[in-house]
C-alpha cells in the first residue's frame, strides 16, 4: 500500500490527463441525476476507451456516485418508503460477488474483447428500456422483485450496469417520477459500500487509484447532481429518456465496432 502510495505524486500532466475522466464522470452523474439512471451505461465504456479495466471504472463509478445518491436521496426523502427498498436491496448486494467472480475471470481477455462486451452489453440494455415498456400497475407479485435485483446485482458485479433492469420493475409500477427517483437513489447508495469491498477483495489495490481520482472531483460531481436533479425536474420524464437513450446506443454501437475504431 506504501509503494502504491509513493507511486501516485500527482505532477501537472497527470492533473491535465484527469480532466478527461472528470469530464466522464461529471457528466455520468449528470445524466444519473436527472434521468435517474444511466450513469454505469455512460461511463464505463466511456473510461474503457481512456484505458482503464472494468474493475478501475466501476471503482471510479462507485465513488462517483456517492455524493449524488447522497443528494437524491436527501432530495426525495419524502417520496421513498424505507420498507420497499430492504429486499430489492438484500437480493441485489447478494449477487454482486457472483458477478464480481466472472469479472475476475475475465481478466485475460484482449481490451477489444472487453470493449465489445461492455458495447453489446449497452446496446441489449439501451434497446430493451426502448423496447419494454411495462404497463404501470399497483402491486406486482413478489416474485418479480426476487428476479430483479439478484439479476441487477449480478450485473453490477460483471460490467458495473444493473441500474437498466431495476428500472424496468419501478416502471412497472404506478409510481410518480419522484418516487421513482427516490426508489433509485436509494438502489445505488446502499450498493456503493458492498459493491466496493467486493471489488478490493477481487482486485486489490488495483481499484484504489481510480477510486481516488473521483474522490478528487467530489465537488465538480456534486455540481453535477445537483444541476443535473433541477434539469430532470424540469425537462420531464419522456424527453430525459429519449436523449439518454440516443446516447447509449452510440456508445453501444462504438464498443461493438472497437476492433475497426483503433
Amino acid at each position: 500500500m506504501n509503494r502504491l502510495l509513493a507511486e501516485m505524486t500527482i505532477s501537472s500532466n497527470d492533473v491535465i490527463s484527469m480532466l478527461p475522466i472528470a469530464a466522464i464522470l461529471c457528466f455520468g452523474i449528470f445524466v444519473q441525476s436527472a434521468a435517474g439512471f444511466a450513469a454505469g451505461l455512460l461511463i464505463v465504456p466511456s473510461l474503457l476507451w481512456c484505458g482503464f479495466t472494468i474493475p478501475a471504472a466501476q471503482s471510479a463509478l462507485l465513488v462517483a456516485t456517492i455524493p449524488q445518491n447522497i443528494w437524491g436521496v436527501w432530495s426525495f426523502r419524502k417520496d421513498i418508503v424505507p420498507r420497499s427498498l430492504v429486499w430489492p436491496a438484500v437480493g441485489r448486494v447478494a449477487m454482486l460477488p457472483v458477478g464480481v467472480s466472472i469479472l475476475y475471470s475475465m481478466d485475460s481477455l484482449s481490451t477489444e474483447t472487453i470493449r465489445q462486451i461492455v458495447g453489446a452489453a449497452v446496446l441489449i440494455s439501451t434497446l430493451a428500456i426502448a423496447w419494454f415498456k411495462p404497463l404501470p400497475r399497483t402491486h406486482l407479485h413478489p416474485l418479480w422483485a426476487w428476479l430483479v435485483f439478484p439479476v441487477s446485482g449480478f450485473l453490477q458485479g460483471i460490467v458495473g450496469m444493473g441500474g437498466p433492469v431495476m428500472v424496468f420493475w419501478v416502471q412497472a409500477h404506478d409510481w410518480d417520477t419522484k418516487r421513482i427517483r427516490g426508489f433509485l437513489f436509494g438502489m445505488y447508495l446502499m450498493s456503493i459500500v458492498p459493491g466496493l469491498t467486493i471489488l478490493y477483495f477481487a482486485f486489490g489495490d488495483r481499484i484504489i487509484l481510480p477510486g481516488l481520482l473521483a474522490t478528487a472531483s467530489t465537488p465538480a460531481l456534486w455540481i453535477s447532481s445537483v444541476l443535473g436533479l433541477r434539469l430532470g425536474t424540469w425537462l420531464g420524464r419522456d424527453r430525459l429518456r429519449t436523449l439518454t437513450l440516443m446516447l447509449l446506443l452510440l456508445l453501444g454501437v462504438s464498443g461493438l465496432a472497437a476492433p475497426w475504431l483503433r
